[in-house]
């Protein structure tokens, strides 16, 4: 599916950016690029390290931020898939830091949009948040907003919940892999959401495999 496509995903020096990047090379080889956008050259560099371009000639680093526009429209120019994951997560900092959360959050998911748009991106998957479901407090608001943006724009929303750093929630049911099934049977659904989405613990690895697969 992925083979002799290129790929950007935003906020790709994440946990979650780097398993997918892990996923992408292992499970489609032929990849024709894959731009990891970030804002934070160290942790670019750093990945670059874990993904040296001698190992995986298809690897782009590509230093930008959300809210810039422009930058976005270059970085995806040629691009056939995105995978959206750049995000202000800490609510605490979030709640002391309201109007740079609206920024990256909301103002950032509308240049996604606009950017996806201009370039003719062929999909793109928005990463949420359980927390944007009823929301208490401002992350989980801009997440509301940022769903609702993507949503309007016609595009598969897919929440996740961060536990220290180390688990994923909600994917389609459908493509619930069957070893994992059993061992995810006793974790409650919530809402139905898009395509039946499911509210499930599962690990980031699991969870990459099944943003690919959208």
């Amino acid at each position: 599916m992925l083979n002799n496509k290129s790929i950007l995903i935003t906020g790709g020096t994440g946990s979650l950016g780097k398993a997918l990047t892990r996923r992408i090379f292992q499970e489609y080889p032929s990849v024709k690029r894959l731009v990891i956008f970030s804002r934070d050259e160290q942790k670019q560099f750093q990945m670059a390290q874990e993904f040296p371009k001698t190992n995986y000639p298809a690897i782009r680093f590509f230093i930008g931020d959300v809210r810039d526009k422009q930058r976005l429209v270059r970085a995806m120019n040629g691009i056939d898939f995105v995978i959206h994951a750049a995000a202000m997560k800490h609510v605490h900092i979030a709640e002391y830091n309201p109007q740079e959360c609206i920024k990256t959050n909301v103002t950032g998911a509308e240049n996604v949009i606009d950017a996806c748009l201009e370039t003719r991106v062929e999909r793109v998957v928005a990463l949420s948040t359980d927390k944007a479901c009823a929301p208490i407090n401002l992350y989980g608001a801009t997440k509301l907003c940022f769903e609702k943006l993507f949503i309007a724009a016609n595009n598969i929303i897919f929440r996740s919940l961060s536990v220290l750093g180390k688990l994923i929630s909600l994917e389609r049911c459908e493509l619930i892999v069957s070893s994992i099934k059993s061992d995810l049977s006793r974790v409650p659904s919530t809402t139905s959401f898009i395509n039946f989405l499911y509210r499930l613990l599962v690990y980031s690895i699991f969870a990459s495999e099944f943003i690919i697969e959208l």
